[in-house]
């Protein structure tokens, strides 16, 4: 492309194209792929394996145009096919039916995977990354205090981290969730609504909130330091699991590479995404800046943390069950040697 100027309209066709009505028609044509088996593996032989990554544009991207990981696995005679989607509850409904082996997600999509029953295992998870979602007011707002969100209109994606952090980050300044007026919106809708004045707050994530930053002039009120970890999570299903300890660690590892060549190179690393989601780097530098950089395993500690967003959606009932996250105890692949 020759025309790298990040615009509002560049935003809306680009990164946040993907409207709550599209995201829908994309969730029933992947579902309906996955169930007629146009994305199940198909080893060339009966005795090599097969990783299907199932990833979003994003992290993950980079490892795939490295091959990296192939070049790993190869020796030991597993491919790898990558599938890409557009969200992630798509992705663990992939898991679901077996069309996955692994992949990377936010907080809040597992817990109502576990809630409908998938047979899921977390792989390992990034280190907290409390930076990377925030609650942000146009510029000339008279908010100025969380206190101030009392009463308002308020936009975020339902039974998301953000909804998780929402909550939490009410209860920690004395307001109730009930104290503010909820618009659940997606990401591009809620963009609209935030530039229109709408709403009067949004609650969003990295790269969306470095974009409305950049773009938007937004201010950011407070982000999730000190209210929740925000972490992402790689994940996969108990029987690959059970058959491909050695894989899943490689995957682990050659994750963590990345993660350690961009916690040392954040310029080349936001130039290099900015081309994966087709943002400006100014926008990728921004929202780099304030990540945090590291793979490690799913111990208790963090299990737990699991636990309290699923104890969480079960009491606002986004959730029909209460969890027991033991049930998805996880593996420690990276020890798995």
């Amino acid at each position: 492309m020759t025309d790298r100027n990040f615009t509002t309209s560049r935003v809306s066709t680009q990164l946040l194209k993907t409207t709550r009505r599209q995201w829908l028609a994309g969730t029933a044509a992947s579902v309906l792929a996955l169930a007629s088996g146009q994305l199940q593996a198909q080893p060339s032989n009966g005795a090599q394996r097969v990783l299907r990554v199932g990833h979003q544009k994003g992290w993950l991207s980079i490892l795939k145009n490295r091959g990296t990981l192939e070049k790993r696995l190869t020796p030991l005679g597993v491919s790898v096919r990558w599938v890409e989607f557009n969200a992630g509850p798509v992705q663990l409904e992939a898991l679901n039916v077996g069309s996955i082996d692994f992949g990377d997600v936010g907080e809040a999509p597992p817990i109502f995977a576990q809630a409908a029953g998938a047979p899921l295992v977390y792989a390992g998870a990034t280190v907290a990354r409390p930076g990377l979602e925030a609650v942000i007011v146009p510029k000339g707002s008279a908010i100025r205090s969380v206190a101030d969100l009392k009463g308002k209109r308020i936009a975020y994606n339902k039974g998301s981290n953000v909804h998780y952090f929402l909550v939490k980050l009410l209860e920690k300044h004395g307001l109730k969730y009930g104290d503010v007026q909820s618009v659940f919106l997606a990401p591009a809708d809620a963009r609209a609504a935030f530039e229109k004045g709408s709403v009067d707050a949004w609650v969003i994530w990295d790269p969306f909130l470095a974009a409305a930053q950049k773009t938007l002039d937004a201010r950011l009120l407070a982000d999730a330091k000190g209210v929740v970890n925000n972490r992402a999570y790689y994940f996969t299903s108990r029987d690959f699991a059970s058959r491909n300890a050695d894989v899943l660690r490689i995957a682990i590892e050659e994750i963590a590479v990345i993660d350690k060549w961009a916690s040392k190179n954040q310029k080349a690393a936001a130039a290099e995404l900015s081309q994966i989601l087709g943002l400006d780097t100014t926008v990728t530098e921004l929202y780099l800046s304030r990540a945090e950089f590291g793979t490690q395993a799913v111990n208790g500690e963090i299990l737990a943390e699991q636990q309290k967003i699923a104890d969480t959606f079960f009491d606002l009932k986004l959730i029909p069950k209460k969890l027991n996250l033991l049930h998805a105890a996880p593996v420690d692949f990276l020890a798995s040697r």
